[in-house]
């Protein structure tokens, strides 16, 4: 393998594999709740990448319980991992956090917590209170650019020096960070691109997960989209993009997803989008083809790492 995975982490780590149940704790988002807006970043739908199932009737232990009842305390299976992934799961007050926490800490067979949210939405007193958890805490945290023209551009509501302070503190309490980038975000180029791998290579990162930029149904970009203003990326050029940001990271770092995964019923365009799968292996061939690697542009410049 030409990048260091998650399932090759797990391995190492954890001794198999990582199942993450998503579980929606009822958290909002700055950008939807009127902090900064009410329309949301111009990707993201109201569904803010959640289940939904807290509004359909579903605590968190019911969800949990409705998920994950094949993988706990199953040796056959899985790592059971909580996956907090519903728009910005340290946004609103820290007594609610703690509450979620205990919550989740109290799930049966549950191995760790993968929580999403927003740099923006992390202070010293949340991080303390993550790092205090009584289960493995392991960050995800939406950067997309380091670009702050883009970040202004796509109503994200804060800049990169904003993340990196978010991951700095993260680190010194000794919590993983993995940060989510998008590629083809309107008026970013290649070189946009590159520039936002030499920025997370610089931090404190444990991981990143890359998003090609789609449209979805009932976001801002729709909106952009059927007015022509906005074209998505063409599947070599995402091909071409990974092929050359991919070698620009640390040879350390976790590469946990390489494209999007778009929810049933949400994808407008492109249409290569849907075939995650294929284009999983298109990036595999650019990368043997190229004879490159993570880290070749970085740290590991000799040699293919043994992951």
């Amino acid at each position: 393998m030409r990048y260091r995975t998650l399932a090759a982490w797990c391995r190492r780590r954890l001794g198999g594999r990582m199942r993450k149940i998503p579980l929606d704790a009822g958290f909002s988002c700055p950008n939807r709740d009127g902090t900064l807006s009410f329309g949301g970043c111009v990707f993201c739908n109201q569904a803010g990448s959640g289940t939904g199932l807290l509004h359909k009737g579903f605590d968190p232990r019911a969800q949990w319980d409705r998920l994950a009842a094949k993988f706990v305390n199953d040796p056959d299976e899985p790592h059971p991992w909580a996956y907090l992934q519903s728009f910005s799961n340290t946004h609103g007050p820290v007594e609610k956090l703690a509450a979620v926490l205990a919550q989740v800490a109290a799930l049966p067979g549950v191995r760790g917590l993968c929580l999403g949210t927003r740099p923006d939405c992390l202070d010293p007193e949340k991080l303390d209170l993550l790092t205090a958890a009584p289960l493995p805490v392991r960050l995800e945290l939406g950067l997309q650019s380091a670009n702050d023209r883009t970040l202004a551009r796509i109503n994200r509501g804060h800049d990169a020096a904003c993340f990196a302070r978010a991951v700095t503190g993260a680190a010194a309490r000794g919590l993983d960070v993995c940060a989510h980038v998008i590629a083809g975000l309107p008026g970013e180029t290649l070189e946009d691109f590159l520039a936002t791998m030499d920025f997370l290579a610089a931090l404190p990162v444990w991981g990143v997960k890359f998003h090609n930029l789609f449209v979805a149904r009932g976001s801002l970009l729709e909106r952009s989209w059927r007015a022509g203003e906005y074209q998505p990326m063409e599947r070599a050029a995402y091909v071409a993009w990974m092929a050359r940001a991919i070698p620009r990271l640390r040879a350390d770092m976790v590469v946990e997803r390489i494209n999007a995964d778009p929810a049933p019923g949400e994808l407008l365009a492109p249409d290569w989008a849907s075939d995650k799968s294929g284009v999983i292996r298109d990036i595999r061939q650019a990368l043997k083809d190229l004879d490159t690697w993570q880290g070749r542009d970085r740290d590991a410049p000799d040699a293919m790492p043994q992951w």
